[in-house]
């Protein structure tokens, strides 16, 4: 039964509006539309900074990064039709990142409903298999209910996105009823024999390693898990764009396992005897294609660490499954006894080393421009609290291999290899942490995707560098192109603008850099401007990633015929 309260008769765009204020919202992202007209009213008088954007998925990206950051829900307005289909490029980054996020979807009127309505569209069938529960409200009084309940879906167990459609009417009827809650993830521990069982395996362990991975980790969980590794001299790797889960410069961070990994990480986890993977699932990307365990039973000894209890055994049969939140199980940790003594100290150091080996130097590439060398630069110049984000393309690798990330959030990039993902979640970052250096990397056509919420930075005064690393292509699928049709171009050339000119035609600082000593004074030049900057880095399209190049995955594809 309702909660009604005739003393607080509010429209449906102030009750909704109110109960974002209630669960602790502070940032809404959005693209105006006349579908919620009501709700935008009622977010002049409320206490919220609200950010408008130049596209749906820009915006949808940005409250995505903001709730890596805040561990809270990230909020997105948009309207119905093309607003809801722009957006859904969000949605399935959020879903694949297990990052929570609430997409609020204009919507047609009730009496309109069915007949084809101007941008009407069916969102619980167009959303339902993206995001963890679409709807739709059709009672104003039902508002306080849905969002309490909305804000429960998206932050407990696995994290993740949902839809929630708003009947323009809706808006704008009026009700009386009282406010939800605030609404706090209820935490999964794992059971004490479950604990006990992990720790006889470890003791019996000779080549153990642990991956971390997936959503719903805050500080504590990561500083747990910092502990429990220094106690049992553990190597900790991490899985796909999860790297600032652990300090990188940690004497136990063995490194990234992802996209193009160092070979003898991955060669470290094949031979291991115990994985311990904590909130990661090991998807296509980080498991090598699936080639890193045997499925469905693993030759490793995994224990399976996952909120969500449908994630464990859908792909790998784990030694031991454990049903659990990353913060809820790493203080559990705390409990467990290393052994008297370690065996595998020495393999420990050695992982170390071998990641030292793999990120310490960069490897010559054709050109005048190495971006091997100007992230080791970077590396040095950024501090801890700095966030880079980046969007999908080889040009990833380099940040990605190179620089290093020493506390969680530090690393913001899209898991399903979303192209146009840096642009607007640097600016989301941004929004979220005014205080924090934040460094966008995108390729050149990775940023044209989302490039047009640069204004949105212009807009907002938000100091953050993008670096558009431009080779001419669209470089990732090239790559493959030469491997399996080599030397058979087709549709992956681009013809490109001058980047620094875009930026400075927005009212921001742009320059171009197309030779490695120029990096770095014009990094600098780029910060100290104060304003958005794109820093235009031209690379010879021969160097395609930061240890292979096209003329030479050419020649051996043209060799193996």
């Amino acid at each position: 039964m309702l909660n009604k309260d005739s003393t607080n008769l509010r429209s449906g765009g102030r009750i909704l509006v109110d109960q974002l204020v209630r669960q602790g919202v502070e940032h809404v992202f959005c693209v105006p539309g006349e579908s919620y007209l009501a709700a935008l009213d009622a977010m002049y008088d409320a206490d919220l900074n609200v950010t408008v954007c130049r596209q749906e998925a820009g915006a949808t990206m940005m409250a995505a990064a903001s709730a890596i950051l805040t561990g809270r829900p990230g909020i997105c307005f948009v309207t119905r039709g093309p607003g809801a289909t722009n957006a859904a490029h969000g949605l399935h980054i959020a879903e694949h990142d297990s990052t929570p996020l609430i997409l609020f979807i204009g919507q047609v009127e009730r009496g309109m409903l069915g007949r084809g309505a101007f941008q009407e569209m069916d969102y619980r069938a167009f959303l339902g298999s993206t995001v963890k529960w679409a709807t739709q409200i059709e009672d104003a009084a039902r508002i306080p209910e849905v969002i309490q309940r909305a804000f429960h879906v998206a932050m407990q167990g696995r994290p993740g996105p949902v839809a929630i459609a708003l009947p323009e009417d809706v808006l704008t009827e009026m009700a009386g009823v009282a406010d939800a809650m605030r609404v706090e993830p209820a935490p999964i521990w794992p059971g004490l024999t479950q604990m006990a069982e992990l720790q006889k395996m470890l003791w019996s362990a000779q080549r153990p390693i642990a991956i971390l991975g997936g959503g719903g980790w805050d500080m504590r969980a990561c500083q747990a898990m910092r502990r429990f590794a220094e106690r049992f001299d553990l190597p900790v790797a991490a899985s796909f764009r999860r790297a600032s889960l652990f300090d990188g410069e940690h004497r136990n961070y063995a490194g990234e396992i992802g996209i193009g990994p160092n070979p003898k990480l991955k060669a470290r986890i094949e031979g291991a005897d115990f994985v311990l993977l904590i909130g990661g699932r090991m998807s296509e990307m980080p498991s090598q294609s699936y080639t890193l365990f045997d499925i469905p039973t693993p030759r490793q000894t995994l224990v399976h660490v996952h909120p969500d209890p449908h994630e464990i055994g859908r792909v790998y049969h784990p030694t031991l499954g454990i049903v659990a939140t990353p913060p809820a199980f790493c203080a559990a940790l705390e409990g467990l006894q290393p052994p008297n003594a370690i065996s595998w100290s020495e393999a420990t150091r050695q992982a170390r080393a071998e990641c030292l080996e793999w990120t310490d130097k960069a490897p010559a590439m054709p050109g005048k421009m190495q971006l091997g060398e100007a992230m080791l630069w970077l590396r040095s110049r950024l501090d801890e609290n700095a966030i880079v984000c980046n969007g999908a393309g080889n040009y990833a690798a380099w940040p990605g291999r190179f620089l290093r990330y020493r506390k969680i959030g530090a690393q913001i990039g899209p898991t399903s290899g979303s192209m146009g993902y840096g642009v607007p979640a640097a600016v989301g970052a941004k929004r979220v942490c005014p205080d924090r250096m934040v460094v966008s990397f995108n390729g050149d056509g990775c940023f044209l995707m989302n490039g047009q919420e640069f204004a949105t930075a212009v807009q907002y005064d938000l100091a953050i560098v993008f670096i558009v690393v431009d080779n001419g292509m669209y470089g990732t699928i090239r790559m493959h192109q030469e491997r399996e049709y080599p030397g058979r171009i087709s549709a992956t050339t681009l013809r490109n603008p001058d980047f620094a000119a875009y930026a400075r035609a927005f009212g921001g600082h742009g320059e171009t850099v197309e030779e490695t000593s120029q990096f770095a004074p014009a990094f600098e030049r780029a910060v100290a401007s104060g304003k958005p900057a794109i820093l235009h880095v031209k690379i010879d399209p021969d160097a395609i990633s930061p240890s292979a190049t096209l003329s030479a995955i050419r020649a051996k594809a043209l060799a193996g015929r």
